[in-house]
């Protein structure tokens, strides 16, 4: 198993990623990729239920999207809130950062902002005067590979039909795919991990071992983990759901019931104790998350799926088409 950086990278042509999502969900393409067979067939999502027997179960993140990115009256200053730490008080990431040293002041939405500290991840703490509207105020983090701002599309789509509790600043992108109706027809239960802005951090150590993680953080209810522990076979949707029960098993594999956080590095070679089939989208290059694929299909194997998918012109990433990993 490779520790270097090169070898998690991929030709992709640009036209390959998906600026918008289809007006279905569920007519994205869904590769099929059985590792004991190492064979590939090409299908569509809503054939999913075809690979779902009577005694799996699918775990998904039910996070909800915040629209948390705000911009300064003036539109000289970007917000990317990350997390509340009071009713006025909150973690983001601001740019540029020579705008926003400690001390420093604006507006948003008349809503007076200060920087108050700089942490050691080069974030920003701000302090608003009064507690801002995010919802009439703030727009959607779709990433920033899209290149170009969220429109009211994007509030809607850029959201799983299941999305309840608010804290992610990026979706879970597996999970926008399923319909009302299509997951309703398939045994589930719901986790959550509120995904971060390190889903979008590129890795930097060419020894992938030396990357540091951010923390995020998840629940499990005691409900949830008993059906998950009273399962044959689970069917992880999303590289989040991945990273919560792994993170959450003891050494036996069961899954307890709590809160916590997380940031757990799945990269190879990597012990699964819990997941035992993987639906997740088509990530980027050098990425954590085509590590954490690499790690449970094997990388070689991954790159040649990967590159079946750029020969059959696949819709690449967040607004993609998806890979089921059995």
């Amino acid at each position: 198993m490779s520790e270097n950086l090169s070898d998690y990278s991929y030709e992709l042509p640009r036209d390959l990623i998906a600026s918008r999502p289809l007006a279905q969900r569920d007519e994205s393409r869904l590769m099929v990729v059985d590792r004991g067979t190492l064979s590939i067939q090409h299908r569509r999502f809503r054939d999913l239920p075809e690979y779902v027997n009577a005694n799996d179960l699918l775990v998904l993140n039910n996070t909800r999207v915040l629209p948390a990115r705000l911009f300064s009256d003036d539109g000289l200053i970007e917000f990317l809130l990350l997390e509340r730490l009071d009713s006025r008080q909150w973690r983001c990431l601001a740019k540029p950062g020579k705008k926003t040293r400690v001390g420093q002041t604006t507006t948003v939405g008349g809503t007076r902002v200060t920087v108050q500290a700089t942490t050691a991840e080069g974030e920003r703490i701000i302090e608003l005067d009064q507690e801002i509207d995010l919802y009439a105020k703030g727009s959607m983090p779709i990433p920033p590979y899209l290149e170009r701002q969220s429109d009211s599309e994007d509030e809607v789509q850029y959201q799983t039909v299941f999305a309840k509790e608010p804290g992610a600043v990026a979706a879970p992108t597996a999970g926008l795919h399923f319909t009302p109706e299509l997951l309703a027809s398939l045994p589930h239960v719901f986790v959550t991990l509120h995904v971060g802005p390190g889903t979008f951090r590129p890795v930097h150590a060419e020894n992938i071992s030396d990357h540091q993680m951010h923390s995020e953080r998840y629940t499990i209810s005691p409900a949830s983990a008993e059906k998950i522990n009273g399962t044959e076979r689970i069917i992880a949707v999303g590289t989040t759901t991945v990273r919560v029960l792994e993170s959450a098993s003891d050494a036996n594999g069961k899954v307890r019931g709590l809160t916590g956080s997380t940031n757990i590095f799945i990269y190879p070679p990597f012990d699964f104790k819990v997941t035992d089939a993987l639906l997740t989208n088509f990530h980027l290059p050098r990425s954590t998350l085509l590590m954490l694929v690499s790690a449970f299909a094997g990388r070689e194997f991954v790159l040649e799926a990967y590159a079946e998918a750029v020969r059959e012109r696949y819709r690449f990433f967040s607004y993609g088409d998806c890979m089921l990993i059995l």
